[in-house]
């Protein structure tokens, strides 16, 4: 079964024996600490602004040097296949001797030619990493006052989101916390492609797909700004673990990463990727392009850099396994995608014991537990965010995503936990889910940690561990191993305690 699946073209006082009732919930104290927070940074005229910090160069991966064979199998496109082997549409028709690129048969073998890029992408830097995460330089961002003083169309839209009617605040408020991605860029992407802030009626097509990307499954701000959302990070993620090395334009030709540039202008790199011709993108990438619009809006991007973002020596506070002592639950996932696929493979998937096989999407009577001490920022819609550094700040520090909690019993924000007190029930709320189960991630200043490299998740001496595959891996602990399963056994079980 699927746990979690994203569509693509996702020392304080306390009880032990907390229960639901609003009352036995603790109250957040007063004082909290202060966050590492920035103002909109000024720039005096006579001043230049900020200039990015130089990158070494980032090992890119290797790009084919020999063609390849590929059988046909379903679902697949030549558009498919040209971005996976990272060569145009053109050259696979060409080496094939294809006369119609639209049809394919299942089982047909095909010559994938070696990558032949046409360009090398640019050196200029976009934005800092700080500035595409939800980081600590726009925590305090106040995204609804700023959109209140814009002239335009984003003021007054609303739309109805999973039930709930919402206007432009809200639902870019509710994306960029759930992907972790900095409001800050979602405003400049939709002034940028489609006047959103600046004029009071855009084109009705710029109205329908505001950011631009023109499919009729994704119409609406909601829909497009998940979808932005998702591939911002999965530029600045794949960039993050060396695994882009080239983009595959919309026009199917194929530019070369630069080795020189950071995750940040990565990300919005692969963005436009998917949405220009050569021409189009190497503007939208440059100086003049998306990166004039974020300087009108906000001034200089780099002048909010906080860097690094992960500090080299960063460590894993102690975590317990998130469950009660002496109940058995059972690994079902290994590192996948925190929020949506585009995001560092940084969760784990959990299912409690006390439902039936086939039972799909039911609430469990088992409880899922904090894993440190901690305050509860946010809690709806399935999620809840532990700040683990007390700030009231998810964007510092280290935080930990619960998803998929029942609304019955779900612990309230404001809420200070020892570790080992109860934040809610299993379920399959939140996200998307066909059984349930409990889905697990970490970020430290906004940034998704990945459980499958060099900081894993270590959870009472369990440590992550991935099999190369999206939800395939184990947990080891000395000379103890559970690997994850769509099943219950012995291999998959672990206990709180023992």
């Amino acid at each position: 079964m699927v746990f979690w699946l994203a569509a693509c073209t996702r020392q304080w006082e306390g009880s032990a024996t907390w229960a639901p009732p609003a009352e036995n919930y603790i109250a957040a104290p007063q004082t909290t600490p202060t966050p590492t927070v920035f103002a909109t940074p000024t720039h005096p005229a006579d001043q230049p602004w900020p200039t990015p910090t130089p990158d070494a160069p980032h090992p890119l991966p290797p790009l084919r040097a020999q063609e390849t064979h590929y059988v046909i199998q379903p679902g697949d496109t030549l558009a498919i296949l040209a971005r996976r082997f990272q060569v145009s549409v053109e050259a696979i028709a060409k080496a094939n001797h294809l006369s119609n690129i639209d049809i394919l048969s299942v089982g047909q073998p095909l010559v994938i030619p070696a990558p032949q890029p046409a360009a090398t992408a640019p050196a200029f830097k976009i934005l800092p990493d700080s500035e595409l995460v939800a980081s600590p330089s726009n925590a305090t961002f106040d995204l609804r006052t700023f959109i209140a003083r814009q002239p335009g169309f984003i003021r007054t839209y609303r739309e109805t989101v999973e039930g709930e009617d919402l206007d432009a605040a809200a639902i870019i408020a509710r994306v960029a916390s759930n992907y972790s991605v900095n409001p800050r860029l979602l405003l400049s992407l939709l002034e940028y492609q489609s006047h959103w802030l600046s004029q009071a009626s855009p084109p009705p097509r710029a109205q329908k797909y505001p950011l631009g990307w023109n499919d009729p499954r994704r119409e609406g701000l909601w829909k497009q700004l998940n979808w932005a959302a998702n591939e911002l990070n999965r530029g600045y993620y794949l960039w993050r673990v060396g695994g882009l090395g080239a983009f595959v334009l919309a026009d199917s030709q194929l530019v070369r990463a630069q080795a020189t540039v950071n995750a940040g202008t990565a990300g919005v790199q692969h963005f436009f990727a998917l949405l220009d011709d050569l021409p189009s993108w190497q503007h939208d990438v440059g100086p003049q392009g998306l990166a004039a619009t974020y300087r009108g809006l906000f001034g200089e991007p780099f002048a909010y850099a906080l860097e690094p973002l992960l500090p080299p020596n960063l460590r894993q506070p102690a975590m317990q396994l998130p469950f009660e002592a002496d109940v058995p639950w059972y690994f079902t996932g290994g590192p996948h995608g925190a929020w949506g696929d585009g995001s560092a493979w940084g969760a784990l998937d959990f299912a409690p014991s006390d439902l039936p096989v086939g039972a799909g999407c039911q609430v469990s009577a088992s409880w899922v537990t904090a894993v440190a001490d901690g305050l509860v920022v946010r809690s709806d819609h399935g999620v809840v965010i532990l700040d683990l550094d007390g700030d009231g700040y998810e964007q510092t520090g280290w935080a930990v995503l619960y998803l998929h909690i029942a609304d019955q019993g779900r612990v309230p924000a404001s809420t200070f936990l020892h570790a080992g007190e109860r934040i809610g029930h299993p379920s399959c709320t939140g996200g998307v889910a066909n059984a349930t189960h409990l889905h697990i991630a970490r970020k430290y200043n906004g940034e998704w940690i990945p459980a499958d490299r060099d900081l894993p998740w270590v959870l009472e001496g369990w440590v992550s561990e991935g099999a190369g595959r999206p939800y395939d891996g184990y947990l080891r602990r000395g000379d103890q191993v559970r690997e994850a399963c769509e099943c219950r056994q012995p291999k998959n079980t672990l206990q709180h305690g023992r």
